[in-house]
């Protein structure tokens, strides 16, 4: 059964859904979810994992991702669609989460070859732990290219600690994870959100704490998206072209793992 706060976070979802191109405020969302704005925020935070300008600003960012690649828009007037006034903040702001400038992300239809990892240059210093887990898909979800990373926040944008591309549900592990709080999200690299609402497959875990030396274990597994759930941010994974790119430059495939 749907929790009460779950039900005033959808609420408030849909509503964002529904005016991405306005000023929105917490006092609007509050009235949407009928509680204070100050218990809101606790309530959604405790739903979705993310405070709700956090979370209106990744809706907007899903937004521009699908406009772009759907439509002629130029990115000025995509910018414009989901809330942005300067074409340069969104811009920076899209480029940072998506991994892609718009230009480029437009240009390459929504996929990309790699996935950057945090530069491991910050973390010479830094104790770190190894992350072994296993994840598990119902049958009648898709099973196949599963991307799995390791994230500061429980929302897949920017550069993950760690990453890997399972073939198929299975075992994973992540070495040298920096010691702190983390989230082990996954989704699939191959299925596109058909509607505002639903989306890719996902699953996360988290948060976690990693500790130094130490080999932290998780049990994940595969769910359809609900709306609760934060978008899916990060540029897809075009796996092929990533592997024969690779195989042509003499490196193997970074991450691909089979379960």
């Amino acid at each position: 059964m749907t929790e009460p706060s779950e039900k005033a976070a959808e609420r408030v979802i849909e509503f964002m859904h529904d005016n991405l191109g306005e000023q929105l405020t917490i006092d609007d969302m509050a009235r949407t979810a009928l509680f204070s704005k100050f218990h809101f925020s606790r309530i959604f935070q405790r739903a979705t994992g993310l405070s709700p300008g956090r979370f209106l600003a990744a809706l907007r960012l899903q937004r521009a991702k699908q406009l772009l690649v759907s439509t002629s828009l130029s990115v000025a007037d995509v910018s414009l669609r989901v809330g942005y006034a300067s074409v340069g903040t969104f811009s920076s702001r899209f480029t940072r989460s998506v991994g892609l400038s718009p230009t480029t992300y437009r240009r390459l239809g929504g996929f990309t070859t790699q996935v950057p990892v945090q530069d491991g240059h910050a973390a010479v210093n830094r104790p770190v732990g190894r992350v072994q887990g296993r994840l598990t898909c119902p049958p009648e979800l898709p099973g196949s290219r599963i991307f799995v990373g390791v994230f500061p926040e429980r929302i897949p944008e920017g550069r993950p600690v760690q990453c890997c591309i399972l073939d198929r549900p299975g075992e994973f592990v992540f070495d040298r994870v920096p010691a702190g709080v983390w989230h082990i999200l996954a989704h699939s690299a191959v299925e596109e959100p058909t509607s505002p609402t639903t989306g890719t497959p996902v699953g996360s875990h988290g948060p976690v704490v990693v500790r130094r030396d130490s080999l932290l274990e998780v049990e994940m597994s595969m769910r359809p998206m609900r709306i609760i759930d934060p978008p899916v941010l990060l540029a897809r994974l075009d796996v092929r072209r990533s592997a024969i790119e690779r195989a042509a430059a003499g490196r193997q495939p970074v991450g691909l793992s089979g379960g």
